[in-house]
């Protein structure tokens, strides 16, 4: 069952901001940051564990951590936070270049979230259209890897539409320079429930997950 709590307005301290920004500036923002996944790509060679759904894993992991990723309206339009998110991520379709969403359910244990996520990948691959599996929890982010640029900026908006209050994380294509690997990761988020604080502790966060993968999972 998925649970939420609301978002106590008289003693929130961000109440302000929230007004704000849904009332007067409805402002949606992006940043992008590199991120060094050297110890992650040497970790998934050494197990044979594949890079996006690993990925999928170290991203959610953070979302949960941080409270403003995890707001959404409910039917009353209150501000509420759900208790923990699931990933929804895009399938590739290689032979006529299209993609799928998906959605997987989330385990803090790495193995338990790898074997769960590996078997939604392989039944739904060859499913079309936009939604490979259907009945999508509420309680979901979208990620997805787009592989084919190294890009330094991206930016996805619907004109004269409503900013999104969970976050759309986009990873792109991977470099290595002197050793070092790097890959472009973004976050475009409504700034009604996220500064730039926060986004500044999401890239925080996922660094140090990315750099303990293999030490902590199921923590």
């Amino acid at each position: 069952m998925n649970t939420y709590r609301k978002i106590d307005m008289a003693s929130w301290p961000r109440r302000e901001h929230y007004k704000y920004y849904t009332e007067r500036l409805k402002v949606e923002y992006s940043i992008t940051a590199s991120v060094d996944i050297t110890k992650l790509l040497e970790f998934c060679h050494a197990g044979g564990y594949r890079f996006y759904p690993t990925m999928i894993y170290l991203v959610t992991k953070v979302v949960n951590e941080i409270e403003n990723f995890r707001m959404f309206l409910d039917g009353e339009g209150s501000l509420c936070v759900w208790d923990r998110v699931i990933p929804s991520y895009t399938i590739f379709h290689e032979d006529d270049k299209t993609f799928s969403d998906c959605w997987s359910e989330y385990s803090g244990d790495f193995d338990t979230f790898y074997r769960t996520i590996t078997k939604d990948m392989e039944k739904y691959k060859n499913v079309k259209g936009i939604k490979a599996r259907k009945n999508q929890p509420a309680n979901f982010y979208c990620i997805s890897c787009a592989p084919w640029t190294a890009f330094t900026s991206y930016t996805s908006r619907v004109p004269n539409g409503e900013p999104s209050y969970f976050p759309i994380i986009t990873i792109g294509k991977y470099e290595t320079h002197e050793g070092k690997t790097t890959a472009p990761v973004n976050l475009t988020i409504a700034h009604a429930v996220c500064d730039g604080y926060h986004s500044g502790l999401f890239f925080e966060k996922l660094q140090e997950a990315v750099n303990a993968i293999g030490q902590d999972e199921g923590k």
